[in-house]
């Protein structure tokens, strides 16, 4: 039996503006999983600043991103919420981790590829590196599972490579000091100290496009206003921007396969899917055969339902800062206990001398 207790890690950056898509293709899932996993739920200010982000604006991003955690339904008392930046062994962790990636594996990341864009050289070197780091979130706390979108896969293999070889590297140290248990790697039996995470894949609407796009991410960067629901938009502004949605000419279809080609309906469809916990051959068994004047509406009438309520707690929340920042205080005081007993084992099976726990 292993010794790894199960355990979920995910977290958010703090880029400000967070929208429909953020809330549909993670926070929704994450309040989900709280029933089946002991959480730890961290808002990645770190990785935020591989690109540049005004001061002010962060410390208020990251504010806004634990209070739609907590407005959304995620219990910061029996799971563990707080910003990386406060427990120092992410970083510490990200180090032993760049010495155990390769350069190769992280030149091969697509994401990196996709925002340094053609001047490569101008790039942080944190924005090429960040992988690792995410790894050492997730292995901080020794996490089993991670829910993920399809972006973010590539990512969670890296942090497989990374745990397998540290495994294999240390094996025998692992073994001599009695942590960590026997696994698999490839063929060989080794002591390993690192669980090879699982991915938790989402549900029906984890990728949400754009409202005037169907082609395109929701995004915060759109310059329209209209391609996307953010968390704290009014019960108006909501309804407004679905009743504005791109559609095309054809009602809905009485089958999934009738999506096909038809990314501005099919992405209308996945949101009511998720919003109201089913399928999307559910949506069309009771829409099929509409048109979108009558989808719409109702599809406005359940958003206003899922997201008003949400966004008010959300400005409730955000209008008292210091209750935020208490929360987050608490929160990483739990994480450290925890990032602490990694570290010191990490510290003494690579060699490192010093106190230890």
């Amino acid at each position: 039996m292993s010794n790894i207790e199960e355990r979920v890690f995910s977290g958010i950056q703090p880029t400000g503006n967070l929208h429909l898509g953020n809330y549909l293709g993670a926070i929704k899932r994450f309040v989900s999983l709280q029933d089946d996993y002991n959480c730890i739920y961290c808002v990645v200010d770190l990785h935020a600043i591989t690109v540049w982000q005004e001061p002010s604006e962060l410390a208020n991003n990251i504010r806004e991103v634990t209070a739609a955690f907590i407005a959304s339904g995620i219990d910061p008392q029996k799971h563990i919420v707080f910003n990386q930046s406060q427990v120092a062994e992410h970083a510490e962790l990200a180090w032993i981790f760049n010495c155990v990636a390769r350069m190769g594996w992280l030149s091969r990341m697509t994401q990196f590829k996709e925002k340094a864009g053609k001047d490569r050289e101008k790039a942080s070197v944190g924005l090429f590196a960040y992988p690792a780091l995410m790894a050492a979130d997730i292995l901080t706390y020794r996490a089993t599972h991670v829910p993920v979108g399809e972006d973010q896969k590539q990512h969670l293999e890296l942090t497989r490579d990374i745990a397998q070889k540290f495994n294999n590297d240390f094996s025998d140290r692992i073994s001599s000091l009695g942590l960590g248990e026997p696994m698999m790697v490839g063929d060989e039996k080794v002591q390993g100290y690192f669980p090879l995470t699982e991915p938790l894949i989402g549900g029906p609407a984890a990728r949400v496009m754009s409202l005037r796009d169907g082609s395109k991410k929701m995004s915060k960067s759109d310059p329209s206003d209209l391609s996307r629901i953010v968390m704290t938009d009014d019960a108006d502004a909501i309804s407004k921007k679905i009743r504005k949605a791109k559609t095309d000419a054809d009602g809905l279809p009485s089958e999934v396969e009738g999506l096909k080609n038809r990314p501005e309906a099919d992405n209308l469809v996945g949101i009511y899917a998720a919003l109201n916990d089913m399928d999307k051959a559910s949506v069309l068994k009771e829409f099929g055969g509409a048109q979108f004047g009558t989808f719409k509406p109702a599809l406005a009438d359940l958003a206003v339902a899922k997201i008003d309520p949400i966004a008010s707690e959300m400005r409730r929340l955000q209008a008292d800062p210091a209750e935020i920042d208490s929360l987050l205080v608490k929160g990483a005081d739990r994480a450290r206990e925890i990032a602490n007993r990694t570290l010191a084992d990490v510290k003494e099976i690579v060699g490192f001398v010093g106190p230890r726990r």
